[in-house]
């Protein structure tokens, strides 16, 4: 692992440059003096996209709607898995319905959708809910 590492607030999205051995002392945003990483997924929308996409943490996605009941069912799941993967990944929620152009941008033909993104670029696309050890399994593969 690098010296520092650069990761996007979850509140704000600005970009913080982090000392390595200081992630797991919460550290807090140079803009918004919110803790930049959260042990909860944050909400992704068109305005914060193109930087929470950025950074040396990867970022999943979890693409859902709120009529869709298979994605109503892998939220705890996706809950859970923001604990356990604190410090490692950061875990994010976008609503498709609240936006559809950023939706499109990114090719979602079916919800829940996994996306995967690391250094600005996709790496890993996963369509349908998953229990919570596929997830890891399916995370640590990539």
């Amino acid at each position: 692992m690098p010296d520092s590492l650069v990761i996007p607030c979850a509140h704000c999205a600005a970009l913080n440059r982090i000392p390595a051995s200081r992630l797991g002392e919460t550290p807090h945003c140079g803009r918004c003096k919110n803790e930049v990483l959260t042990t909860k997924p944050f909400e992704l929308n068109q305005t914060s996209f193109a930087n929470q996409i950025k950074g040396d943490l990867p970022l999943l996605v979890d693409v859902w709607a709120s009529w869709c009941g298979p994605c109503r069912s892998f939220a705890p799941v996706f809950e859970q898995a923001a604990v356990r993967l604190a410090g490692r990944y950061r875990l994010a929620k976008l609503d498709s319905e609240a936006h559809p152009q950023l939706s499109t941008q990114l090719g979602i033909r079916s919800i829940p959708s996994l996306i995967l993104f690391k250094n600005g670029r996709e790496i890993a696309r996963q369509s349908g809910a998953l229990p919570l050890p596929q997830l890891l399994d399916w995370l640590e593969r990539h």
